[in-house]
């Protein structure tokens, strides 16, 4: 998943584009200079999430051709893989149980983070523990962790329907709800709860997003497949899932 941690995906870019977007709603009507350079981060944001959805679908790949596994689940990962944790909470002593399912159970979400960066398959180090944090799973620029499983935390997580068990990457919520709409168009259908980008509740160690109503700070309009991003709501604590 190279581009999942560092500045191809997550960068002071990022942080930026925050910023200005609560600077463009104070009192002082900004300058056509500071318009255009928030649209400029604007779309650097959504370019670098597009970028790093794109990414993560082609990773998979990668280590499913190269190990015939998923990180996280990969049964012979100590024995191929040089530096991988051997702690007894993470899967079993640094390897997975081989069922096709990264599993946040034996705790095969954290771990696959350790294969995929001791494999070389992405920017950082990271050692698995029964303990996440940045020592164990990347972040996103407000402290947020991703998050890379097979779970249901995603889609109508709420509704009525559910959603069913998907191997998925998550964003992490704190992401202003503009920036997820626009990336949700531009890589799928641009619906928060149908296709492959979907909105998600998972808090990540910070606060879940909340969902299906018009005001801030729900993310969404409705808990159903007719429901929308609420794109120019303000909320700036939401969070999608690709999906795989």
């Amino acid at each position: 998943m190279n581009g999942l941690v560092g500045a191809p995906l997550f960068s002071a870019l990022f942080i930026g584009a925050a910023v200005l977007n609560v600077a463009a709603s104070l009192p002082v009507a900004p300058i056509w200079q500071e318009l255009a350079f928030l649209g400029v981060c604007h779309a650097g944001l959504v370019l670098r999430i597009v970028r790093a959805r794109i990414a993560a679908a082609g990773q998979r790949a990668a280590e499913l051709d190269r190990f015939k596994a998923l990180p996280g689940d990969y049964t012979l990962a100590t024995t191929n893989i040089a530096g991988v944790g051997t702690v007894v909470t993470c899967g079993t002593s640094g390897n997975g149980n081989g069922d096709g399912r990264i599993l946040a159970a034996t705790n095969e979400h954290i771990l696959a983070w350790d294969h995929l960066s001791k494999a070389g398959f992405m920017n950082g180090s990271y050692t698995c523990a029964a303990a996440e944090s940045t020592a164990t799973t990347p972040n996103n620029p407000y402290g947020i962790r991703m998050q890379l499983v097979y779970d249901t935390v995603y889609g109508q997580t709420g509704g009525v329907t559910g959603s069913s068990n998907r191997h998925n990457l998550k964003t992490g919520p704190q992401i202003p709800v503009d920036i997820i709409a626009e990336v949700d168009r531009k890589i799928d259908d641009g619906l928060p709860y149908t296709g492959g980008f979907q909105n998600s509740l998972y808090a990540g160690g910070g606060t879940a997003p909340t969902e299906g109503a018009a005001a801030s700070p729900a993310c969404t309009s409705a808990i159903a497949v007719t429901g929308t991003w609420n794109a120019i709501n303000g909320s700036n604590n939401c969070g999608g899932a690709s999906l795989f």
